[in-house]
């Protein structure tokens, strides 16, 4: 890390909120944005859906033309230039990218397409003539590069589940490497709005249930049943702390060290002992000891050797009398590549209020999945916090974390 990097922007938008204060308020408050949602062909299912003005940033042209993914990423997008209080007239935007995480992307507007065929007697001659600019990988980050005039290098990360660490990440890789002076990075995800992944998850008896459908999402909780999958974004604008003090930006934190690795063993169940390397490698880089972390956000998805697998990797690593542990999907369900990016955000706002917010709707703690300075239920408030590390583990056996340090 041969130069300091910074958060100076955040947009973000999520089932509990459509920027940072209204999503840390929920968050700390204990609000579930789970809701029951009609999916195609599968009735009623637990959901975590975005309410945010796809309009305020875009005409309805383009997003008839775009993506779901793309909008998200387009909201998020300006939404963190905004926040930052970034001017792109004195930017050079050839020096400016566009780096979004995804798990999957495409099958929204190509299960629509293949329901439309359907209903006009297989006739592919209507077939969409906008399916392949919508459907090629990089499309969320182009759409936000075409939306701001953004001539810089942009590209997304297929790096599943981790896929908003993995963006943050690329940012910061992009400015160390001169490429970029300044960049866009993080995760979106639009993957409840396809009937495709509940079925998969649904084959596997992974798809999380409660009569309560604001409680389906639990992880760690002895009853957990599976995940809610959701949608979300988060955007973050990142630049050098030398750049950002001379505009004056106000900052989120420094980006002190990250770490990403494979597990090369299994393509759904979680590998500890990597998950364990993976920490330690970015505590290495960060030149911390494990003690130094304030708060360390799990990824925790509700699945039972998941959750099983990581908690132990976790209490491997920070098993001490300081560092607190909380998690997020409980509110707003799986975000799949935009949840790394956004959990890691609602942790931020804990360096300026001193508070750590809790990981909601454990009705009974899996004995499994026990570990000292577990915040369960409610919020707590602790001495000052300095230094946040969060985990994002994907399928294929993909794992990253992220540390993130008050300036």
């Amino acid at each position: 890390m041969n130069k300091r990097i910074v958060i100076t922007g955040i947009g973000l938008t999520s089932p509990i909120g459509n920027n940072l204060s209204e999503f840390r308020k929920n968050l700390l408050e204990a609000k579930s944005g789970v809701r029951e949602a009609e999916i195609r062909y599968m009735g009623k299912r637990p959901a975590g859906f975005c309410e945010f003005d796809e309009f305020k940033y875009q005409k309805k042209k383009t997003r008839r033309r775009g993506t779901r993914a793309g909008s998200i990423a387009i909201y998020c997008a300006n939404e963190a230039i905004v926040d930052a209080g970034l001017n792109l007239n004195e930017v050079d935007k050839d020096k400016l990218g566009v780096f979004i995480g995804l798990t999957e992307h495409g099958n929204v507007e190509t299960e629509e397409e293949i329901f439309q065929l359907h209903q006009n007697d297989l006739d592919y001659n209507l077939w969409s003539i906008h399916h392949n600019p919508r459907t090629v990988a990089n499309s969320p980050a182009g759409e936000v590069t075409l939306n701001l005039g953004i001539s810089g290098p942009h590209f997304t990360i297929g790096s599943a589940c981790a896929g908003g660490n993995m963006g943050l990440i690329q940012g910061v890789q992009q400015i160390l490497l001169g490429e970029v002076d300044h960049a866009l990075c993080g995760g979106v995800s639009e993957s409840p709005a396809t009937f495709g992944i509940f079925a998969a998850f649904n084959a596997q008896g992974a798809l999380g249930s409660h009569e309560d459908v604001t409680r389906a999402s639990r992880p760690l909780c002895k009853s957990r049943n599976g995940i809610v999958i959701a949608e979300g974004g988060c955007l973050y604008h990142i630049e050098t702390l030398e750049s950002a003090e001379k505009r004056g930006a106000k900052i989120y934190g420094e980006i002190l060290g990250y770490a990403y690795n494979s597990d090369a063993s299994d393509f759904v169940l979680p590998n500890s002992e990597r998950q364990i390397q993976c920490m330690h490698k970015a505590l290495k880089l960060a030149n911390l000891k494990a003690e130094e972390v304030d708060i360390v956000n799990l990824h925790a998805t509700g699945t039972v050797m998941g959750d099983i697998n990581e908690v132990k990797a976790v209490k491997a690593v920070f098993e001490n009398d300081k560092t607190h542990v909380n998690f997020t999907k409980g509110h707003i369900g799986h975000a799949m590549g935009a949840a790394g990016a956004l959990e890691l955000a609602g942790n931020l706002p804990s360096f300026e209020d001193g508070l750590v917010h809790p990981g909601i709707n454990v009705e009974e703690l899996d004995p499994e999945c026990a570990m000292k300075n577990l915040v369960i239920n409610k919020a707590i408030e602790t001495n000052d916090i300095d230094v946040v590390l969060n985990n994002s583990f994907g399928m294929l056996g993909i794992n990253s974390s992220v540390i993130i340090k008050k300036i």
